[in-house]
């Protein structure tokens, strides 16, 4: 075999290796410490490439500084009342949900939630389209993540051919107006497109192909997008032209390094939220109260499931 065809096979090799090290980073959030404690030939081990030990130290001190300042949000926005609807939109595989999971991963989840809703029913499709979408919006107090949202209209129903051309510019008539009812309403509106190149989704995409615990993210539909790719991309700009507004602009997030694309997707929202520190009083554990005819009733032992760790 040639030598640049082994050169470009080893490269392959090191990338996905690096992918799966990254996955088992979002998975397993692993102790630092105990990354030392592994075995030399160890698949959860660092490889020393420009995804290193150090990187990914700095990596984990930034979330967690974050997601201390997120904490400090949530917060605040409790206790203001504010009401936070995040758009998050992009082609499959972007890195949607992995900043979606990193921005929830350590808030009260009946103050910050995610709405991720399915295709229509047949009911909802005689629905206002917005109608759906509407009933997940926040109350006060309330921080809403829309994975994937009203733009599958602007997106995937275009490309795919769910919608008509009526209905596709009814949408573009309507949703400025909707985003501006909403903004007056006291919401604060925060919209994320995700973008990755044409490569890096090809090779997210193989490598789920590839993952048995991966393969469920990709359904007929992420499949057919692969060859609509340019479909897309022009769906994405008319989008953009006809819906980047004064009052609700679209921020673009890059996502070809999905660590990056979080600590920077999550400082740039820290960034909107104008949030001050919630004082909270000093709370003491009570004491148990012991009662001297209490009796603690044993568990039946076929109740107990096997010890088998």
């Amino acid at each position: 075999m040639p030598s640049d065809d082994l050169n470009s096979e080893s490269k392959l090799i090191k990338r996905v290796h690096r992918e799966l090290i990254d996955d088992y980073d979002e998975e397993l959030e692993m102790e630092r410490d105990d990354w030392e404690k592994l075995s030399p030939d160890s698949p959860l081990r660092p490889l020393k490439h420009d995804s290193d030990l150090e990187t990914r130290n700095h990596y984990f001190k930034e979330l967690f500084r974050l997601q201390g300042e997120l904490v400090k949000m949530h917060d605040w926005v409790v206790e203001s009342g504010h009401r936070l609807v995040i758009v998050c939109e992009g082609r499959d595989a972007a890195g949607k949900g992995g900043v979606i999971k990193r921005i929830t991963q350590r808030l009260n989840p009946r103050v910050a939630r995610v709405a991720a809703l399915p295709a229509p029913s047949n009911r909802e499709k005689t629905q206002w389209y917005f109608q759906r979408y509407v009933a997940h919006l926040p109350a006060a107090g309330e921080i809403v993540l829309f994975d994937r949202s009203w733009y599958n209209r602007a997106g995937v129903e275009r490309v795919m051919g769910f919608c008509t051309d009526a209905e596709y510019e009814e949408f573009f008539r309507s949703v400025p107006e909707f985003e501006k009812m909403l903004i007056r309403s006291g919401i604060q509106l925060v919209k994320y497109w995700f973008s990755i190149p044409d490569e890096e989704q090809e090779f997210r995409f193989r490598c789920r192909i590839n993952d048995p615990l991966k393969q469920w993210k990709l359904s007929p539909m992420d499949l057919e997008s692969r060859k609509r790719w340019e479909l897309y991309t022009k769906a994405k700009e008319v989008m953009f032209e006809r819906t980047h507004l004064p009052e609700s602009p679209w921020w673009v997030v890059q996502g070809s390094d999905k660590k990056k694309a979080r600590l920077n997707c999550i400082h740039h929202l820290l960034s909107l939220v104008k949030y001050t520190a919630v004082k909270h009083e000093l709370l003491t554990l009570p004491p148990r109260v012991h009662h001297p005819d209490y009796r603690r009733e044993p568990i039946r032992p076929e109740m107990i499931i096997p010890q088998i760790y």
